[in-house]
């Protein structure tokens, strides 16, 4: 069962391969992680996974999608997400942390939020509701057809100074709050893959033109964030591996830029991938897996494979085969929260220890079943 295998990324050695994709739950106020994060994620887990990365969490408040993201900001918010870690912990689960900036993407509206709630003082007040501009490195709209997207300043020196302060700040934060890891979201079409990708970054100074130049924020981000961030513990990049468009990011950049990755002390790739109104890509299962094929292969660094990869024989096939090191799940975690331990028991495990403690008598009911011996 090379899935339920352990792997090992510096000092932490996770329990097996499955990993909790970062999900924005738009359930916090003013950053601050409550109890829906808790049960949201605590449950993860209690099913099994090896490690739960926490959703997109912005280093600065101007950097989150919505007003409804988590933060990490400030000091305060450290010990509401301490209070998940230490669960996750005690469940035998590592615990992660996506740390980000939406850049042009920011200050959207919450989906299942509409106008009609918004309209008093006071029902602003519950949800937590702001308004700001964003920024970006070229002051272009997202989608101008879009009205929920606004039209960006683009930053200057000092805001990109600001930008790589806040990932350091969050970083350090994120040790005191007990992380195992975090990961830098650079992809999906928010600040640092904007930067990235020639679909919206047009600037014509040392962060604009050619490909090394485009790459540089994420590297001097990377750069100050594993300065930082313990020697011992791992440090994971999200990427979208292609914009999926025309004249945009490709397969190719992305190994290059992997490469510059890893010799800045990355431990592994996050392989997603789009996240700009211009690219598309075919859902279907396991479509980005050769995504982390290549970075993986191109690289020769551990990657992740993401979206869609529900089905266990795939899973276990991919991690067999070499294409990924670890299989993410996000909407398939939602819905089989207990993905990891079904699929041991589906890939012929007699142990139920991966079960806490607390649940072990689903032994009992599988044996009645039939589905043990």
């Amino acid at each position: 069962m090379t899935l339920m295998s352990p792997f090992t990324l510096r000092d932490l050695t996770l329990r097996n391969r499955t990993v909790v994709a970062p999900m924005c739950q738009y359930s916090a106020v003013d950053g601050f992680a409550n109890d829906w994060h808790f049960a949201h994620l605590s449950r993860f887990g209690i099913g099994g996974f090896g490690l739960v990365i926490f959703e997109a969490t912005s280093v600065v408040p101007e950097g989150r999608i919505t007003y409804g993201d988590l933060g990490l900001w400030k000091d305060e918010q450290i010990a509401p997400l301490a209070r998940i870690v230490d669960f996750l912990h005690s469940q035998g689960a590592a615990a992660g942390i996506q740390l980000a900036h939406a850049g042009r993407k920011a200050s959207t509206p919450v989906a299942w939020r509409g106008p009609e709630t918004l309209q008093t003082e006071e029902q602003r007040r519950a949800a937590g509701y702001e308004h700001w501009q964003p920024v970006a490195p070229s002051a272009e709209s997202h989608d101008p057809a879009n009205p929920n997207f606004q039209v960006p300043l683009a930053l200057d020196k000092a805001g990109i100074q600001r930008v790589i302060d806040g990932f350091v700040s969050a970083t350090q934060r994120a040790e005191k709050a007990g992380f195992d890891t975090i990961e830098i979201h650079a992809a999906h079409g928010y600040l640092l893959n904007e930067f990235l990708s020639p679909l919206a970054n047009h600037r014509t100074d040392e962060y604009g033109g050619s490909r090394e130049n485009r790459m540089r924020l994420l590297l001097e981000v990377t750069e100050a964030v594993r300065a930082v961030w313990p020697a011992q513990k791992p440090l994971l990049v999200r990427i979208s591996v292609s914009d999926n468009a025309e004249g945009g990011w490709t397969v190719e950049d992305s190994v290059v830029l992997a490469r510059e990755l890893k010799a800045r002390g990355v431990d592994a790739v996050d392989c997603s991938s789009s996240g700009f109104a211009q690219g598309r890509i075919a859902y279907a299962a396991s479509y980005q897996v050769p995504f982390a094929r290549a970075v993986k292969q191109g690289a020769d660094i551990p990657t992740m494979a993401v979206g869609l990869l529900g089905d266990v024989d795939a899973a276990e096939s991919i991690i067999a085969n070499g294409d990924a090191d670890f299989i993410a799940l996000a909407r398939g975690a939602l819905n089989d929260p207990n993905w990891p331990v079904h699929a041991q028991r589906y890939l012929g495990a007699e142990d139920y220890s991966l079960w806490p403690v607390q649940t072990q008598r689903v032994s009992e009911h599988d044996r009645v079943l039939g589905l043990r011996g």
